[in-house]
């Protein structure tokens, strides 16, 4: 049953009206034993649960700060990059904490954050971890967090048992040393996040992610200037603490109103010479329809790395959430300013009219750039990085086993409106499922043969997009089928995520190296949180 039909049919203006309060208020109430997690309560360990409940639920019908409240221009700041503490040639050794921290982002308030690392001063988002293929990487997590948490090493092929799924929680106080060796062919834009079930979407949201970088020896674009671009959101109310989910967040994915690049808000970017730029969509629900104002760039890489060859003369491209991609960008040939934009991308977000979809959120500017003119020219070579396709003949994709995957959703009114319903954690009677099924952390839904290449088929038969996200490896996009027209992907690329729109089924090849348990999942994080995830075991 499609969601939206049902929500029309049950719930009237005014009730949804009602819910949608009492669901802000329960969640900002988030685990009642003593790890709140919302607003600026966390930091305050002498306050009862009633207590902060009640500031909660006050919270809940406080304003949003306005889109203008963080500070914007500032140059576009350097990541902060994690140090390797070991001095042994192929070993990178480090320490990431997890840890509560205050900055004030708008003036005169101060806001309770969730950062990685040192994060006191400098960007707010986590430091970079910069690896070479073949490095050996030992990370001891420590979490002091009110929260257990983990680290999925997002698109990283690591064994199962090192990649923080949400079954190897790491408990506040704790720490944990994760391990794995960079295997050649790995060189690519990668990034870190937590992973526990039902609080993966608030620990990032809160600000819990960061940037990874994996180089080749041989990287043909090793010449370029290159550039970070981390983008976020955050979502402050006019107090400036971290506003809590409301229904809406739930049922679509959290944006918040502050789009931010770095860390900042709306950045100045100088650009001298042609720059490569690596570009990460850590949001939790937002999609990045990226563009210079017009002016054409070429991309180069996807989530696993390198492209075959150059994709040129593009103006826009399309991010997903947790997607990423590699671009040229190019100085000009006389002084000039472009915005860097979040082009208008309708995700077909719901809405409680009948027959309609709340409309395609405007353009965001994401950050100036001026242009100086170039003079160091730079040609990208015609060939970047052989990619060989996982199914070779044209007949291979029916030959190869198949997995089936199918998104769907369900909204089951009388549980949301039990009595009771609403101290529970997360908002109850929203289901979001992956064949037929929420997700339980003792159900095997699919199971593959390590080695093996299979052709996975996604589909979507909700009425909003979904990216798919497949952990341990990457895959290969082969087509797209919607409306009963199939499309063979254009280009040859490696990815761990893919946008599935409604109606649509994406099929891929992928295969698996090692024996274990893995994540599949929407990468909108509120619907992962309420099931929107299963388990694949690799035999």
């Amino acid at each position: 049953m499609i969601r939206r039909d049902f929500l029309v049919r049950t719930l009237s203006a005014a009730v949804a009206s009602l819910f949608t309060r009492n669901v802000f208020a329960q969640h900002s109430m988030h685990d009642m034993k003593g790890m709140s997690g919302m607003s600026d309560m966390d930091d305050m360990p002498g306050m009862s649960s009633s207590h902060a409940s009640h500031a909660h639920a006050t919270q809940a019908s406080t304003k949003l700060a306005p889109e203008t409240a963080l500070p914007a221009g500032a140059p576009l700041a350097a990541l902060r990059k994690l140090a390797n503490e070991s001095s042994e040639p192929g070993i990178f050794r480090a320490t990431l904490v997890a840890q509560p921290v205050r900055r004030q982002l708008m003036p005169g308030h101060s806001t309770a954050l969730w950062l990685y690392g040192d994060a006191a001063q400098g960007p707010i988002v986590g430091p970079l971890i910069d690896v070479k293929e073949g490095d050996t990487v030992e990370i001891r997590f420590v979490n002091h967090l009110p929260q257990p948490s983990t680290i999925h090493w997002h698109g990283l092929p690591v064994p199962p048992d090192q990649d923080g799924n949400p079954t190897n929680p790491v408990a506040p106080g704790a720490s944990h040393v994760y391990r794995f060796t960079l295997p050649p062919g790995s060189a690519g834009t990668y990034w870190y996040h937590p992973h526990p079930h039902m609080m993966s979407a608030e620990q990032v949201f809160r600000g819990l992610a960061g940037p990874i970088v994996v180089r080749a020896a041989d990287d043909p674009l090793a010449a370029f200037p290159e550039r970070h671009l981390f983008f976020s959101d955050l979502k402050l109310a006019s107090d400036g603490s971290v506003a809590p989910n409301d229904m809406m967040d739930w049922m679509n994915g959290r944006e918040g109103q502050f789009v931010l690049v770095n860390g900042a808000r709306r950045p100045r970017i100088d650009v001298a010479q042609d720059e490569r730029w690596r570009l990460w969509n850590g949001c939790n629900a937002r999609y990045l329809s990226v563009s210079l104002g017009g002016k054409t760039f070429t991309q180069v890489g996807t989530d696993g790395g390198l492209l075959d060859k150059p994709r040129d003369g593009l103006t826009v491209l399309l991010l997903a959430p947790g997607e990423r991609a590699e671009i040229i960008v190019r100085g000009g040939a006389q002084a000039s300013t472009a915005i860097l934009t979040a082009a208008a991308y309708d995700r077909r977000k719901m809405t409680m009219t009948e027959g309609q979809s709340l409309p395609a959120d405007p353009a965001k500017p994401l950050a100036d750039v001026h242009f100086a003119p170039n003079a160091t020219a730079r040609a990208v070579p015609p060939a970047l990085r052989p990619n060989t396709p996982l199914l070779a003949a044209a007949d291979s994709a029916d030959k190869a086993p198949h997995k089936s995957v199918v998104f769907t959703e369900a909204m089951d009114m009388t549980a949301m409106h039990r009595p009771g319903a609403m101290m529970s954690a997360l908002p109850p009677g929203m289901q979001f499922m992956i064949n037929g099924a929420s997700f339980d952390p003792k159900r095997i839904a699919l199971t593959s043969k390590r080695g093996e290449v299979e052709v996975w088929s996604i589909e979507n038969r909700t009425d909003m997009d979904h990216p798919f996200h497949l952990h341990g490896t990457q895959f290969q996009v082969i087509g797209r089928e919607r409306g009963g027209v199939s499309t063979p992907e254009p280009y040859l690329a490696w990815r761990d995520t893919v946008n599935v729109q409604p109606g649509e089924t994406v099929r891929i090849a992928t295969v698996q190296h090692d024996a274990g348990e893995r994540m599949f999942h929407c990468h909108i994080l509120e619907h992962e949180d309420l099931g929107m995830m299963a388990t694949l075991k690799v035999v």
